[in-house]
């Protein structure tokens, strides 16, 4: 189970830089924005367009970290009223039913990548199958770092509680 550890740093690692990068690039085209409204220049037209865009992959890289460190949507208060026993089962069940999402929605998001190939983004004139793989992106990280949790679970490395993030 060296090898789930394993697998779950590396994707949060990865997943980690995907979202640093997006929101440093997301600071950037900010910044712009700012400073050439506040000195009566025209902000580039681009820069809402690149905004929108960064946004969806700091979503689409952040969602399995979320799901990691408790930031997702959760029902804690019935959890912890709830005996361990139930409680565990709980969050296994949620866990299992989050990693089935993710992986039903990866074909339509693959489909949806690819049908951004023949479109072009309106400003920056990018193929909008780079942008639509952000959803691609989503919903196999959902899937991985789910079944993630969902391994541990069931080979007792993992209690399905929230984590801090310097233990991921």
């Amino acid at each position: 189970m060296r090898a789930l550890a394993l697998f779950t740093r590396l994707i949060s690692s990865l997943s980690r830089l995907g979202v640093g990068l997006a929101f440093s690039l997301l600071i950037v085209v900010v910044t712009i924005q700012i400073v050439t409204r506040s000195f009566g220049f025209h902000s580039p037209v681009w820069t809402e367009e690149a905004s929108r865009y960064l946004l969806l992959y700091m979503t689409a890289f952040g969602v399995g970290l979320s799901l990691l460190t408790g930031e997702f949507v959760n029902v804690d208060l019935l959890q912890e009223s709830l005996s361990e026993r139930t409680s565990w089962w709980m969050r296994l069940f949620a866990n299992i039913l989050t990693a089935v999402m993710g992986a039903v929605m990866i074909w339509p998001a693959w489909r949806f990548t690819a049908i951004g190939a023949m479109q072009r983004s309106p400003s920056l004139r990018w193929s909008m199958d780079y942008i639509h793989a952000s959803v691609l992106v989503l919903a196999i990280l959902l899937f991985l770092f789910a079944m993630t949790r969902v391994i541990g679970m069931l080979a007792g490395l993992d209690d399905g509680r929230p984590r801090p993030t310097e233990e991921n």
